[in-house]
């Protein structure tokens, strides 16, 4: 039995308010702040590393819209039976309904799409920045998902769990027994790979580990939580999150190994430089020095006619 004083019961409307019609929920309240803090976290860091404001922007730009319409896309795709019958919810954006793993994607193509096409100097650069302003914004988003009640979980053994008791609940209508709390939980689990991926990017500084780090650290957190969601399963009992996990994976943490064990571009180029002036210089102490060609013969001096003696 589930402990009545650790039962965490959450009777918030998602609705927050409706003017003429339009919604504003709380899970579209804490995407744009979510969107807010990615973006100036990025931004702030990207100055620090002499990246204009245009380019931060722009960048960033593209990269939200690319990350919005891959977190719906993917969504509907996965549910799409949920929206065959009024393709107009699709665009319903407010109402909740989006996948991290959509998001990322689209917002990885947008953002390299950008970086490609702009010329943004030391792109790998960039894409750790984008990854750690990238990381605290899903977290802040799951504040909406934890309100809203949309992703069902498993009935909780532990002495705690979440019940919605608000009518507008997505989870309400279900009448679930108290569920893990699975969105909080990838919600902490965000907060220390934020605080991981900033330790990776000041200590160490190769361009690029930051970036596949997050990939195989995000990775991991959702693959295990999702056993605790009830999502649907679509390959060999495993959600469509847990099947991209699997795949992320191995490139995020290959993509870690290689640029650990890989000198930087300036650094193999300064290398191969030292190479090639050593042998160089080696081949100059090596070869015998060029002889003098002899000196032409001089004509001997003649010698004056010895005069007859009387």
């Amino acid at each position: 039995m589930i402990n009545a004083l650790l039962k965490i019961e959450i009777g918030i409307d998602p609705t927050l308010v409706d003017i003429a019609g339009i919604e504003v929920t709380w899970h579209g309240v804490f995407t744009a702040l979510a969107v807010i803090a990615g973006v100036a976290i990025a931004a702030w860091l990207g100055r620090r590393m002499g990246y204009s404001e245009d380019m931060i922007y722009n960048a960033a730009l593209a990269l939200v819209i690319g990350g919005i319409i891959g977190a719906r896309g993917l969504y509907v795709i996965e549910n799409w039976s949920d929206f065959e019958n009024d393709l107009g919810e699709i665009f319903s954006l407010n109402a909740g309904g989006i996948s991290i793993y959509g998001a990322l994607i689209g917002g990885a193509i947008g953002g390299l799409g950008y970086g490609y096409f702009a010329k943004v100097p030391n792109i790998t650069r960039a894409i750790d920045i984008g990854a750690i302003g990238a990381i605290m914004g899903m977290a802040i988003g799951r504040f909406g998902d934890i309100i809203n009640g949309e992703h069902f979980a498993e009935s909780t053994g532990l002495p705690w769990g979440v019940v919605y008791t608000d009518p507008n609940s997505p989870a309400f209508p279900l009448r679930l027994d108290p569920q893990h709390p699975a969105v909080a939980y990838e919600l902490i689990g965000d907060l220390f790979i934020f605080l991981a991926l900033v330790v990776i990017y000041t200590r160490l500084p190769r361009a690029g580990v930051t970036f596949f780090a997050w990939i195989f650290l995000y990775g991991l957190l959702r693959f295990w939580v999702s056993f605790l969601r009830l999502d649907e399963e679509i390959l060999l009992g495993l959600t469509t999150a847990q099947v991209i996990a699997l795949a992320a994976m191995p490139i995020g943490l290959g993509g870690v190994v290689y640029l650990l064990r890989t000198p930087p571009p300036e650094e193999r180029a300064e290398r191969e430089r030292e190479s090639r002036f050593a042998h160089e210089e080696g081949s100059t102490f090596d070869e015998p020095a060029a002889s003098e060609p002899p000196a032409a013969e001089q004509p001997a001096a003649e010698q004056p006619a010895e005069e007859p003696q009387a």
